[in-house]
């Protein structure tokens, strides 16, 4: 195992109290396997990944739970680190891939020079050494003529090449454990599956496990093998990606299915029903107003008295759901 995490919250401060934005959030990355954590916009994905790489804001901060980073050195406990020692641990035993590459990569620097950066910090060797590093590793992720690349700045590359790099850097001191955020966000179908297709390559060569934040739930069935799906904060299915898509036990994950247009599309008699995508009514609630009991109650058409009163805990054994009412297994 590269990562558990128990009992997960993060709270923010604001001007009107402090709210918590993700809660109770459990989890587990085995080594070469791809965990995906997926949900609508507002879910808590990306707090989740901040609040591991201890990249909070200021107004934020993690007020329960473990998280348990294995690597091939040691046993490192991130909740237990101050800022001094996490910046130690990020780039080293954890990299992150961010969604928005251009704002991610500094303007005023080389590609070459933001790799080597990393190298240098953490390891001991001499700048030009970084630099031939830095080379490697972006012939390693694709970069055409890498050399002459190296010396490029992030406007010069297209928006798939700097993805490339922004990989280039998270292994480049061959981390335990990588988190993509969104990674193909900004990018074409085509250059999405070149750089899933890459970093599933990656994975496995290096031996890392992998958290992937997505959206889309066809990239979830093609490039990961455990699911953890989240709603307003919490984590409410989770387990082996085959078993949760082909028979999902929450009535979120399976509206979330429904969605899939090809899904939705299969089942339809005629043209103008095809038309008519399958949508969740509502929206997740703002983290200011989280609702009692269960937070999906209100935009769910399985609802029962209980849910109104009582939170619903995630139960089961190599697949659990948090749900009073959920759908049977297949």
């Amino acid at each position: 195992m590269v990562l558990k995490v128990d009992g997960l919250s993060t709270s923010f401060a604001t001007d009107v109290g402090t709210f918590r934005a993700i809660e109770d959030v459990s989890f587990q990355v085995e080594r070469t396997r791809t965990l995906a954590i997926v949900g609508e916009s507002g879910c808590g994905k990306s707090v989740t990944a901040l609040t591991l790489m201890g990249l909070l804001p200021n107004t934020a901060e993690r007020t329960s739970g473990t998280m348990t980073l294995t690597t091939s050195r040691v046993v490192i406990e991130l909740a237990s680190l101050g800022d001094r020692e996490l910046s130690k641990v990020r780039g080293r035993d954890m990299g992150m891939v961010f969604q928005d590459p251009m704002s991610a990569l500094n303007p005023l620097y080389t590609v070459g020079a933001q790799i080597a950066e990393g190298i240098l910090s953490h390891e001991s060797i001499s700048h030009r050494e970084a630099m031939e590093r830095a080379v490697e590793l972006l012939a390693k992720v694709g970069v055409p003529a890498s050399r002459e690349r190296v010396g490029s700045y992030p406007h010069e590359l297209s928006g798939g090449m700097r993805q490339r790099v922004l990989i280039a850097m998270a292994i480049a001191c061959r981390p335990a454990l990588l988190i993509a955020d969104e990674p193909t966000t900004a990018l074409d179908v085509t250059i999405q599956a070149q750089v899933l297709d890459l970093l599933q390559r990656l994975r496995d060569e290096s031996g890392m496990g992998m958290i992937l934040i997505t959206h889309d739930l066809g990239v979830v069935a093609q490039y990961a093998d455990d699911v953890c799906v989240m709603y307003a904060g919490r984590v409410v299915e989770y387990g082996p990606v085959d078993a949760v898509l082909n028979g999902p036990r929450h009535p979120y994950t399976a509206g979330l299915l429904r969605s899939i247009p090809s899904r939705a599309f299969e089942g339809a008699q005629t043209k103008s029903e095809a038309l008519r995508l399958p949508t969740i009514a509502g929206t997740v609630p703002s983290l200011s107003a989280w609702p009692e009991g269960c937070r999906f109650r209100a935009r769910c058409d399985r609802a029962i008295e209980v849910c109104a009163s009582v939170s619903p805990k995630l139960e089961g054994a190599s697949r659990t759901v948090a749900c009073h009412a959920p759908l049977e297994a297949t």
